[in-house]
């Protein structure tokens, strides 16, 4: 995948001089209902025989339009991994746009001579949802408008899962209650977060349950506190284990939260390791315990359903 990174005003030499099949949207998570528009576009431009592209944003455009700190934003996906993603659908060519003031100040017309007919499209993919500016003045029923005929325009419905439409702020309120694995049916794959594996207090080690304590990106959107079933990649190899977020309840009070994995089968030291993990389960709540040995006996327990999960899947 060409991967193309432009600041308003871009410069003109960047563009791919070729026509395409273009899918619009900032694509938080690449969701089922965004995998419906992208693997959309996919198609249409295998039909032509050209290339597809799809377009995105560096940030959010609430940092723009609602004066939000960057900082207070969390995500489905970092753009790290919505590229990964996007490359695994089969993408040939990704525009990603700093989403900043003047960019978003374009009028709506402006954006479309600029940020679509000058990039040769011959089709636009976008959801029903999409804008462009204004919700009022530029969403896909006034698209055609600005369009000028000079490129046809294939609008996706929503997507309905759950009885709910399938969108990014919908999967993150599962998330952030624990419903991980209904969350991942709207994914479409299991939700994944990055780290970089951090010095803890070692307590692991002395119940018997070494973790690697992760600290984990501030960007990534970090689910509910609780125990889960996870996978975690360290190197090039994943491996099974469970997972804690939570404040350590058992041991003292006011605590700041961590994520602490206990790696299946693995007894390497891995500090400064960047990893990767996969949220595939929730087991239970954070619990407080009234001693260590009530603690190791919920842990093994903890275990033999964290084995048991994944020999129903084959693992």
């Amino acid at each position: 995948m060409q991967k193309i990174y432009l600041h308003h005003p871009y410069d003109k030499t960047q563009i791919i001089n070729e026509p395409i099949v273009m899918a619009l949207g900032f694509f938080d998570g690449v969701h089922l209902g965004h995998q419906r528009v992208i693997k959309t576009a996919i198609d249409e431009a295998r039909l032509r025989g050209i290339k597809v592209a799809v377009m995105t944003f560096s940030q959010h455009p609430k940092i723009v339009y609602q004066k939000l700190d960057p900082k207070e934003m969390t995500y489905l996906s970092t753009n790290e991994r919505k590229e990964e993603l996007f490359e695994q659908l089969g993408i040939d060519i990704m525009y990603m746009i700093d989403y900043t003031y003047d960019f978003g100040m374009q009028s709506p017309q402006t954006f479309v001579d600029d940020y679509i007919v000058a990039f040769n499209v011959e089709v636009i993919v976008a959801g029903f949802d999409y804008t462009y500016g204004k919700r009022e003045v530029a969403n896909m029923q006034t698209l055609p408008e600005h369009a000028k005929g000079r490129f046809e325009i294939i609008e996706i419905p929503e997507l309905i899962l759950h009885q709910k439409k399938v969108g990014s702020s919908n999967i993150k309120d599962l998330i952030e209650t624990g419903e991980i694995e209904t969350a991942n049916e709207e994914l479409g794959y299991i939700y994944q977060t990055s780290g970089v594996v951090i010095h803890g207090d070692k307590r692991g080690r002395l119940l018997g349950y070494p973790t690697a304590n992760i600290l984990t990106d501030d960007l990534e959107l970090i689910p509910a506190v609780g125990v889960y079933v996870v996978e975690i990649e360290v190197g090039d190899h994943w491996y099974q284990g469970m997972a804690s977020i939570g404040y350590n309840i058992t041991f003292e009070a006011n605590r700041k939260m961590s994520c602490e994995v206990y790696i299946l089968d693995f007894n390497q030291t891995i500090y400064g390791e960047k990893v990767k993990i996969k949220w595939h389960h929730y087991l239970r709540p954070e619990l407080k315990f009234a001693s260590t040995d009530d603690l190791i006996h919920q842990l093994d327990e903890d275990l033999i359903d964290t084995r048991a999960y994944f020999a129903t899947l084959g693992g």
